[in-house]
């Protein structure tokens, strides 16, 4: 049976840029789940995880005594990331923002967070990997509809093989039944031109990022 509360949040060790919480993408009532040092940037923003999990390899502060922690092994087959999206379909959500799993020193980790995006749309459900301006999506089948986003840069790319066929809609340089190929990075730097735009994926499976406009 599916939660009451529909979003589940993933804090990730990684530094959220400006220590800001995306409000667009993180509703008040969304269920909290921090992955190791994701505690620490819980706590500096006085924000109450509802689940904690991880091997703490990475934690520098203290592990609060009234929420429900899964311990892991330092040794383990997955990221504390995905253990933790894991545990969120297990609890009913299928819609799942990751913070704090993007950029920082260590790059491998970012890629890992895209292997993760990649688990959950390949599961049904729907996933945003998101810091500061910059939101990362893996499609899978169906489409992105982004609104009121003129002027952001969007970049689309193939994933998980060589190539995706896509369409654009509302974009400065439109596709229309395109196919894109991993060794030729045409998808990258487009603009949304209109209120509404449209990636629509066809075949394969497609890395959208977006880089949302520097408002005034």
């Amino acid at each position: 049976m599916a939660n009451e509360r529909k979003i589940c949040v993933i804090l990730g060790s990684a530094s959220v840029e400006g220590d800001c919480i995306p409000e667009d993408l993180c509703a008040k009532d969304a269920y909290l789940i921090c992955a190791d040092g994701g505690v620490d940037t819980a706590a500096r923003l006085g924000l109450h995880p509802d689940l904690i999990v991880g091997d703490f390899d990475s934690l520098e502060g203290e592990l609060p005594q009234d929420v429900e922690t899964i311990h892991l092994p330092v040794e383990k087959d997955e990221t504390d990331l995905l253990y933790g999206v894991k545990e969120g379909f297990r609890r009913g959500y299928n819609q799942f923002v990751l913070l704090g799993a993007l950029g920082g020193p260590r790059f491998d980790h970012s890629i890992a967070s895209l292997c993760v995006l990649s688990y959950i749309a390949d599961r049904g459900g729907r996933g945003v990997l998101a810091d500061g301006r910059t939101r990362v999506f893996v499609l899978s089948s169906g489409r992105l509809v982004f609104t009121d986003l003129k002027g952001s840069t969007l970049s689309v790319f193939p994933f998980g093989g060589d190539t995706c066929r896509v369409t654009y809609k509302g974009l400065q340089y439109p596709l229309l039944d395109y196919t894109l190929q991993l060794n030729d990075a045409l998808g990258v730097s487009n603009s949304i031109v209109e209120d509404r735009a449209e990636v629509l994926l066809h075949q394969g499976r497609a890395l959208v990022i977006l880089l949302e406009a520097e408002t005034p």
